[in-house]
Order: structure tokens, then C-alpha cells, then sequence
């Protein structure tokens, strides 16, 4: 019996996920599976990011029924597995045959044949007992607003430790409402490069809604973006967390200003700070060079954006710049909902090793950074460690540098009619920006605004 495209392509994405530490929505969008069709590429996406978004109650389940401890399970065999109970317990519309016996074929696929009888049997027996469905929502599931951490833990698929630190750090319902909104699959969120790209993606039959956060944004209602005339030309794909960070970059400076992106791939920061000015010229620094060729591509034959390859802690650069941009390298628990693989793969001691990277490169950042200029320190993570404790550390070095009210520039963008969110207050937490998912529409970030006097 052969194996479907959309589930061969699931298993074999799942399979680099745990052994390369490749990420899920890159490899769903690379050239190995460009040629799926449409049908079968948005069932092998449901698949991969099912399965990693509630993979420790998948293998809860399959604890239950398998004669073997999960530890002692091949890797092929386990993703088989998951494959399977996911398909069980959250896609109804599935025949449980089907997804049973493509997943024993799974097994034989993978040349472990010898195990084809033991998934065959753990499956009858999960089939047998009940899958079970989803509740919609934390609040649902329980009937009470404030589980314990580890009821929250267990029922959202989150790792006890990162429930803890945001309880912690939050408050429950925060918390809550964060790893609600991880376990949804979120909004495609676009940013128009110009005022007639709406009328070029209606006329290819998209339909927009109009952005929660910001005026240029959109999501996407209907249709596939990826597919239109105008992508990357006049559209790109970006969350609306992120096009805000890339808007408070750029707000307010100078025509003709020189900015420094210094952590600038993918680049689609760096194209929105591009394309807010005409006139002021980016330099965006990239450290690997297969990506800092991707981003040379992704900004063409520019006179206004130069890219060069470098380590953002140690700048080849002699001239200052108005402003910069450091959005560096972070943990991304942040962005769980798109990058689920995240929660299963960082650890708490990770962080400190994170940490001492984000400083020694705002350092460097802050070094570039001409008097009277302003500097935007960002990341798409929701610990402390990596926003407010890397912040104030440089605080602490640095006399001639200031954190400017972010409330104030947030204001600012609304009376410009640039930000549209109503609860302003609820972006802020002290002098930061502050976003948190399923409190915002968005992923969260954070971002301080730094002046140098």
C-alpha cells in the first residue's frame, strides 16, 4: 500500500525536525516540497505542525497503550506513532483506518518492518479506548480561570517550565491565554510594500482583512499569497509584532539617515524600514553567508541596502549611524504558534547562554550608534532574561544612553493613523513595547527604544 504525498512529506519533515534541529516552516516551504500540490501541501503543514504543537500529549496517549517505554522506541517508529493519534484525536474528518495503516506503512517505509505488528497494535488499541478531542480552550477544558501550572502544562502541550516563568512573569491568565493561542494555528499576516498591491491581490482572487495592529497590514482571508503575481514585489509575509518593531526602527528619522540593521536575515525587517523612506540607506549585517546571500537576493540590485556578512558582536563598520536596528538572536518563545518545535528543543539553562550573546551584541550595536541616535533593541521572546535583564545591563554601562517611553512613540504612530490597536496601554509593559500572544493578535515581542545623548 503506498503512502500518501501529504503524510510521506510529514513524516520525513518530522524526522529532520528532531535529528537536524531543522525548522518545520522552512523545510514545509523549501524546494523539496514545492511540488505538492495544494491539497496534500496544507495536509503535510497540518500534519507537521499537529504533531509538534501537542506532541506530549501524543505521546501521553501512546504511553498508555504501548507495551515499550517511549524512550526505547526507534525515532521512525515514534513519529509513526504521533502521526497516527493526531490524526485520531484532531483531524475528525480522517478515517482512523487510514491514518492507521498509512503509519504501519509509514514504518515499513522508514526499513523497520520488524515493527510494523507493534505500531499496528499500540494504534488498535488507542482506536479501541477513544482518542481524545480537543477543547477549544484552556477555560473550556477545566471550567475554571486559574489551573495550576501543571494542569496548564499538561492539557496545552507546554513544557512545566516555561507555564511557570510566564505565570510568574504574567500572571495566570496571561499565561493562559498564551498557551491557548500556541496550540491555534495563526493568522497569515502581510505587509503592503505599496498602496496598489490590495488591488493587484484582489484581482488574483485574495481576500484581505484588514490589520488588527497596523494600518499597512493585512491578513490573509482566502487564498494562497505565496502563489499571486506580487509576492515579495509589493507583498511580504510578515507577523504584525514584527512590522511594528520595523516601523519604530524607522519612525521619526531623518531623511537621508544611515541605519544599521545588525541581525538583518530574513530581511523582512529590513525591507519595511526601506521602504518607510526613500531616501536613508540601510546597511543590514548578516552572520552565515548562505543567508546573507538569500537576503542579497530577496533585496536585489538596491543602491539604498547594502549586505555584508559579518558577526553582529564584532561590527567591521568605522561610521555612525542614526539609527539601529538589534534584533537579535533569541530564544522565540515568542512564536510558538509558527514554531512549535521550539518548546521541546530549549531548555532553562539555555537561556543564560542566549543571554550573554543579546548583550554582547547590543554592546556592539549601542558602539555604532551616532550621538542623538536611536537605537531599537528587540527580540521575539517573551523571558525577561533576554529583553529587560539585557537591557538594563547596558543601562548600567552606558551614562550617555537612555530608554525612551515606548508609550510615547506608540502614541505617537496612532495619531498618525500608523497603529490601529485601541488599547495602547496593553502594548506597553514599563518603558517597553511589549506583545504577547492571545493578549495581541500577533507573536510576542519585545522591543526598548534607546537614545544616546
Amino acid at each position: 500500500m503506498p503512502v500518501s504525498p501529504a503524510r510521506a512529506a510529514a513524516f520525513d519533515i518530522l524526522l529532520r525536525v528532531e535529528r537536524e534541529s531543522s525548522y518545520a516552516a522552512e523545510l514545509l516551504h523549501s524546494n523539496t516540497y514545492a511540488d505538492l500540490s495544494t491539497v496534500n501541501h496544507s495536509l503535510a503543514t497540518q500534519l507537521v505542525m499537529g504533531v509538534l504543537r501537542w506532541c506530549s500529549r501524543l505521546d501521553d496517549e501512546i504511553a498508555k497503550a504501548s507495551s515499550q517505554p517511549l524512550k526505547k522506541l526507534d525515532l521512525e517508529i515514534l513519529i509513526a506513532l504521533r502521526l497516527a493519534v493526531y490524526q485520531f484525536g484532531w483531524l475528525d474528518r480522517i478515517p482512523q483506518r487510514a491514518a492507521l495503516n498509512e503509519s504501519v506503512e509509514l514504518v515499513k517505509r522508514a526499513r523497520k518492518k520488524s515493527a510494523a505488528p507493534f505500531v499496528n497494535a499500540v494504534l488498535r488499541k488507542i482506536a479501541q479506548t477513544g482518542a481524545p478531542f480537543l477543547a477549544r480552550s484552556m477555560r473550556e477544558k477545566w471550567g475554571i480561570s486559574q489551573p495550576s501550572s501543571q494542569e496548564l502544562a499538561q492539557t496545552t502541550a507546554h513544557p512545566l517550565w516555561l507555564v511557570e516563568r510566564w505565570i510568574t512573569d504574567y500572571g495566570p491568565d496571561a499565561a493562559i491565554s498564551t498557551c491557548d493561542y500556541d496550540q491555534t494555528i495563526p493568522e497569515t499576516a502581510i505587509r503592503l510594500r505599496t498602496p496598489e498591491a490590495e488591488t493587484e491581490l484582489k484581482q488574483e482572487g485574495i481576500h484581505l482583512a484588514p490589520g488588527r495592529l497596523l494600518s499597512n497590514a493585512r491578513s490573509i482571508e482566502e487564498g494562497d499569497i505565496t502563489k499571486s503575481q506580487v509576492f515579495r514585489s509589493l507583498v511580504a509575509i510578515q507577523d504584525e509584532a514584527s512590522q511594528l518593531v520595523a516601523v519604530l526602527a524607522g519612525h521619526a528619522a531623518p531623511e537621508g539617515s544611515r541605519i544599521l540593521d545588525c541581525c538583518a536575515a530574513p530581511g523582512g525587517k529590513t525591507l519595511a524600514m526601506a521602504d518607510q523612506s526613500s531616501t536613508n540607506t540601510i546597511t543590514a549585517v548578516e552572520t552565515h553567508p548562505h543567508r546573507a546571500r538569500r537576503m542579497k537576493e530577496l533585496v536585489g540590485p538596491s543602491s539604498r541596502i547594502e549586505v555584508i556578512t559579518a558577526d553582529a558582536r564584532h561590527l567591521p563598520l568605522s561610521r555612525p549611524y542614526d539609527r539601529v536596528l538589534a534584533d537579535v538572536p533569541c530564544s522565540g518563545t515568542g512564536t510558538l504558534a509558527r514554531n512549535p518545535e521550539i518548546k521541546w528543543k530549549l531548555k532553562a539553562e539555555d537561556l543564560a547562554d542566549l543571554y550573554q550573546r543579546q548583550v554582547e551584541i547590543l554592546r556592539a550595536a549601542l558602539a555604532q550608534l551616532a550621538p542623538k541616535g536611536r537605537l531599537i533593541y528587540s527580540t521575539c521572546s517573551l523571558e525577561k532574561d533576554e529583553n529587560e535583564n539585557v537591557v538594563e545591563e547596558l543601562l548600567a554601562e552606558n551614562q550617555n544612553i537612555r530608554v525612551r517611553d515606548a508609550a510615547q512613540e506608540l502614541a505617537q504612530l496612532k495619531e498618525e493613523g500608523k497603529l490601529v490597536w485601541p488599547d495602547l496601554t496593553s502594548l506597553t509593559r514599563g518603558p517597553y513595547l511589549r506583545t504577547l500572544p492571545g493578549i495581541h493578535p500577533c507573536d510576542g515581542f519585545f522591543a526598548a527604544i534607546l537614545e544616546r545623548s
